[in-house]
């Protein structure tokens, strides 16, 4: 008899992609593929660990399926699983909690797994995980996530990624492409290259060889050899986005003009203390340029609110730096306290009141921001790639730039680009 799997994702689109795999891999097992709000024989759930609330909610998750389905098995895997692989064992309904250089052999795992098995970890000290696995969405298939790079060198004093993923490692060019030509046989029509800091790509080794390849060569490789037409670039430092990089896509025929650059804070302090490898200055250098070669692009930012030493003045001159970027949007996050970074060990704590006012600022400026950047391209016609969902009689899609747009659902528009009046 057949058995059932449902998986669930916390966090990321690089998450989203490995949850993708794993599926695949558990599906090529034999197992059959059910929503994760249905009764199933097993549940993976694919966890961040960003924030605190990612790792409340994958604790809620499990009572969920405890409650739901209490002869399931539950296996936990990604970030806070390699993180805190005791705490999570200790969850009661917990089987098996896998860390960063097994999840990709949860299916052998499983053949030794029975539902009397209660919180069994295998898992490695991070320093040992030096493989890179290639993996990408296939949930949408009009636009696919895939993932070149993994893991991370920088040591930024907030966050928990390089004790989660380990060193920064890639694909090669090579079977990048190999890769790409396989999602186009699938009818995708744009990927999106995903990493945990993309502009490092380059890093690791194929078939025991050391890579000597840059993210650059990858984009003057897609251009030429791709078959898919259009290309994203999910997030990349401000410090690796080269002006060389800048002036490609503003020549592309593939890469769209679309960039996510994080920033953090607009106070070069805060950034200092935030251990970024550079000032708001080269920020505003990037942004400059960009909007001087594209000034249709679309560029997103990610900023922390209430990081330790944020002082009013601080967060001040990190909006009024924000509002004078001509950016289109913006991600906030509230800053939480991961244990064993540099940050959680510095004095200056920002109250928790403080930290969500201020969160609410920044996310009522990215809503004027955003309304601003799809103002000034009323009466534009842009090229828009429609998805293959139905909402409720309506569907929707992105322009070349990012703008979402929402029509009456039109069948022939699936997973099609389409000439579009804003």
């Amino acid at each position: 008899m057949s058995k059932s799997v449902a998986l669930h994702t916390l966090g990321c689109k690089l998450n989203f992609s490995e949850t993708t795999a794993i599926s695949r891999m558990l599906e090529n097992d034999g197992f059959i593929k059910k929503d994760f709000d249905e009764i199933a024989d097993l549940y993976v759930i694919n966890t961040c660990s960003v924030t605190d609330n990612a790792d409340k909610e994958c604790r809620q998750l499990v009572r969920r399926i405890q409650s739901k389905a209490p002869e399931a098995m539950v296996v936990i895997t990604g970030c806070y699983a390699q993180l805190k692989p005791a705490e999570i064992a200790a969850i009661p309904g917990v089987n098996l909690v896998l860390g960063a250089a097994e999840k990709f052999n949860i299916t052998t795992h499983l053949k030794e797994l029975t539902k009397n098995d209660q919180g069994k970890i295998c898992s490695c000290d991070i320093e040992d995980v030096n493989v890179f696995t290639p993996t990408h969405s296939v949930k949408e298939r009009t636009r696919i996530f895939l993932k070149v790079q993994d893991g991370c060198d920088y040591n930024c004093s907030f966050c928990t990624i390089p004790m989660a993923r380990g060193k920064s490692r890639s694909d090669s060019i090579d079977n990048v492409i190999t890769n790409v030509k396989e999602i186009a046989n699938g009818g995708a029509k744009e990927i999106v290259l995903t990493g945990i800091n993309l502009g490092d790509f380059g890093k690791g080794y194929t078939g025991g060889r050391k890579h000597e390849e840059h993210f650059f060569d990858l984009m003057m490789a897609l251009e030429e050899e791709s078959p898919i037409e259009r290309i994203r670039i999910s997030s990349i430092e401000p410090n690796l986005l080269t002006n060389e990089m800048i002036e490609f896509v503003s020549n592309s025929k593939k890469f769209m003009p679309h960039f996510h650059i994080p920033l953090q804070s607009g106070n070069n302090s805060v950034l200092s203390n935030m251990r970024r490898r550079y000032k708001r200055e080269l920020y505003q250098e990037k942004v400059s340029l960009i909007k001087q070669l594209m000034p249709h692009a679309c560029i997103g930012a990610d900023v922390i609110v209430g990081f330790p030493g944020e002082t009013d003045a601080a967060f001040n001159e990190s909006a009024q730096f924000i509002e004078s970027l001509d950016v289109s949007y913006l991600h906030v996050f509230t800053y939480s306290e991961r244990d064993n970074t540099l940050a959680a060990e510095m004095k200056e704590i920002v109250p928790i009141s403080i930290r969500n006012n201020r969160n609410k600022i920044l996310r009522q400026l990215s809503y004027l921001k955003t309304q601003s950047f799809t103002n000034q391209h009323i009466g534009q016609t842009r090229k828009v790639l429609f998805e293959s969902v139905n909402k409720n009689g309506m569907m929707e899609g992105y322009t070349d730039n990012y703008i979402k747009i929402t029509a009456a659902y039109n069948k022939a528009w699936e997973n099609t680009i389409v000439d579009w009046a804003i």
